[in-house]
């Protein structure tokens, strides 16, 4: 835990009782805070309870006597309207922070100088966030993961100055976090998410650029419109340390994919020499463009902390991947067996589809917006299609005279057919490949419980040898 001791004496309302509001309770109590607490949620309220919260409808307290709201970050804070409790720290002048914010105080009171690295963006957070934590302990450093992936920032282990925080940030992380100044800020990317919660895309924008303002090193995503826009925005600001990465683009100066390798070029630098940083060559975890350019953001932060090439390659060499995320669960003789659970709609389930050529593709559930017809582009690349759950008969017609089906039902069967049919197509590396583009709700509560049914599916079949 880290203790908040910015509040220290001070009272402080909280609303949200999740994982991370509990732990920011916490650490404010462990500070010396006097947090009073609730949620419209009974069993998180009893479990705060448990924990020697104090909790109180915060309707009926005094609001002139508070020091601040914090704020869970799945709460509103502007849109479609701020939360009750919102507009009553507003009428009070009170100011509304979050986990991330209260981290940054603790921070700059304990040890300014800790490496902090910050991970934003639409797509590829998570990723990104492990990547740059595993190589950072393949080198042998002390490393905090966590924030909008697993661990609460307030349950890990304070900032030191030899100790690395790597944490993913939300949107609505940041929007509640107005001092966050990372020693590396990174930016991904940018395109239309979350607009319930921010209104426009505008606006949406203004609140990950926040991320990136502050940094002592920004690393900016050039590849799409948004955040190009964002970094030569910072740029006109006399901001050298704002780094452009790309990996669609080889760049006259910043972090891109040239082949397979990730390179960094100075301005006064000629092509050839460009540092190599690392090679995605064989890194079966890191296939296809998304993962190249989440790669090139981990190389670039890795570096900038001060690691090696040597050392970058190690870790990237040894990152095992993300669960649901183009996990590689395994292989029975010749064939593949990748999860991608996470694949819930068809944009994703295509950045999965065009790393692979002899594809044995388990797909359907509960179908979002526009099914799989944005994915012709890829049936060439599917062998057979084993489909599942709601969306069945809609993706039958779909692949209909285009690629061979069958009508599996259910997860089980769907793996059982495809193994069986990989195995005798005598292809070189045929894959096994459950990328949904569905949701899971029709027959699982979640991707991650869907992706570990075909795990443990795959992993109890005859003769396979984990990944």
């Amino acid at each position: 835990m880290t203790p908040v001791t910015s509040f220290a004496g001070n009272t402080v309302a909280l609303f949200g009782l999740g994982g991370s509001g509990l732990a920011s309770a916490l650490a404010l109590k462990a500070g010396g805070a006097e947090v009073v607490a609730f949620d419209d949620n009974a069993p998180s309220l009893a479990k705060a309870h448990t924990a020697g919260i104090a909790t109180a409808d915060l309707r009926a307290l005094d609001w002139s006597k508070l020091s601040a709201l914090v704020l869970a970050p799945g709460v509103p804070l502007t849109h479609p309207e701020p939360h009750w409790s919102v507009k009553l720290a507003q009428s009070a002048g009170v100011e509304v922070i979050g986990d991330i914010e209260l981290f940054c105080r603790e921070r700059r009171k304990l040890a300014p100088n800790a490496p902090f690295i910050a991970i934003t963006g639409t797509n590829g957070k998570s990723t990104t966030t492990a990547l740059i934590a595993h190589i950072l302990r393949s080198a042998g450093k002390d490393v905090q993961m966590g924030g909008n992936i697993g661990t609460a920032i307030l349950s890990l282990e304070p900032p030191a100055d030899d100790r690395f925080h790597v944490i993913e940030c939300s949107s609505y992380q940041i929007d509640l976090a107005p001092s966050i100044d990372p020693s590396v800020g990174i930016l991904i990317n940018l395109s239309p998410d979350h607009l319930d919660r921010h209104g426009t895309m505008e606006h949406y924008a203004a609140v990950k650029e926040r991320l990136v303002e502050k940094s002592v090193i920004s690393l900016i995503g050039i590849d799409d419109t948004f955040s190009d826009a964002i970094r030569r925005r910072l740029s006109g600001r006399d901001r050298p340390s704002a780094i452009p990465v790309s990996a669609s683009q080889h760049l006259p100066r910043g972090t891109f994919v040239r082949g397979t390798q990730v390179v960094s070029k100075a301005n006064n630098k000629l092509p050839e020499q460009a540092e190599v940083l690392g090679d995605l060559a064989g890194v079966g975890s890191l296939r296809g463009r998304h993962n190249a350019q989440n790669a090139a953001f981990a190389c670039g932060a890795a570096w900038h902390c001060g690691l090696t090439p040597e050392e970058i390659v190690r870790g990237l060499k040894t990152f095992p991947g993300l669960a649901h995320r183009m996990e590689q669960v395994g292989r029975k003789g010749n064939v593949l067996f990748v999860n991608d659970s996470k694949a819930t709609n068809a944009d994703s389930a295509a950045q999965a589809l065009v790393c692979f050529n002899d594809i044995f593709w388990i797909a359907g559930g509960k179908a979002k917006s526009g099914g799989i017809t944005p994915l012709a582009e890829f049936f060439p690349r599917i062998r057979k299609a084993y489909l599942v759950g709601e969306a069945a008969a809609d993706f039958a017609k779909t692949l209909d005279g285009k690629v061979a089906y069958e009508m599996s039902g259910t997860l089980d069967r769907a793996v059982e057919a495809a193994a069986r049919d990989a195995a005798a197509s005598g292809t070189k590396e045929p894959v096994v490949l459950l990328s949904p583009a569905c949701a899971s709700f029709d027959q699982y509560p979640n991707f991650e419980v869907r992706g570990t049914a075909f795990r443990d599916l795959v992993l109890a079949l005859p003769g396979l040898k984990r990944a």
